[in-house]
């Protein structure tokens, strides 16, 4: 009965990532991002189940990156693609730019491969972890709605900007780059300066911009880990 609990908490990521392909497919950004939370809030608790039941198992490894590569994959992809698909006033077959967009899927899809046969990962990740990654694409029509910045929107409709973050995202999804994980051993304030003052900005950002701040957190997580990995050697 004990380890069906963590492989529950994995099913129920992926039905919610499903659900979120169907609310993208009909441009419903809103309730497609609250899916992608859900899945995500699932997806952390899978794991965290699975290590206090003491019930990992090579299963669950491999249904969590399955259920990550359509909740943190497959939806971003999606979601990056009707924003291409919103730059250009008339769409036909011919246009090849929006479908750029699922380059974010394929490299999720890479990622979360490597991650399975990578033993190093286990007190930090090499590259951006496919969930974090999805909230950043998914701020970007959550900015346009509840924030309706004219200026704002019009950068993130911008086709150069929207490629620019492409390219990112793949480049950082796979990048042999060391980012911690917000993992506590002990709560000693030594033992975890990086992740305090990481989790303490953060939280100033989304109370000053809301979502806004998700971008910004993104790369204050990445620009800590670098700074971390310079001081630490």
């Amino acid at each position: 009965m004990r380890k069906a609990i963590p492989n529950t908490l994995t099913l129920l990521n992926l039905f919610c990532g499903c659900i979120a392909v169907i609310f993208t497919v009909k441009d419903d950004f809103v309730i497609a991002a609250i899916f992608v939370f859900l899945g995500i809030f699932f997806d952390f608790f899978d794991g965290f189940a699975a290590r206090k039941l003491n019930v990992q198992s090579e299963l669950g490894l491999q249904l969590d990156s399955l259920a990550d590569v359509v909740t943190s994959g497959v939806v971003p992809g999606l979601i990056m693609f009707k924003l291409l698909e919103i730059t250009h006033s008339s769409w036909d077959a011919f246009n090849v730019m929006p479908f750029l967009g699922l380059s974010i899927t394929l490299a999720s899809a890479y990622r979360l491969a490597k991650f399975n046969i990578d033993e190093e990962q286990q007190n930090y990740f090499k590259g951006l972890p496919t969930p974090a990654n999805a909230l950043l694409i998914l701020s970007l029509p959550l900015i346009m709605e509840y924030q309706n910045n004219d200026i704002i929107n019009g950068i993130i409709l911008n086709k150069w900007f929207l490629l620019a973050v492409i390219v990112f995202s793949c480049y950082i999804l796979n990048a042999s780059v060391k980012l911690f994980a917000l993992k506590f051993k002990n709560f000693g304030f030594a033992d975890n300066v990086v992740r305090y003052v990481f989790l303490i900005l953060s939280l100033v950002l989304i109370i000053v911009l809301q979502f806004a701040a998700i971008p910004l957190i993104i790369l204050l997580y990445i620009s800590l880990s670098i700074l971390n990995n310079f001081t630490s050697n």
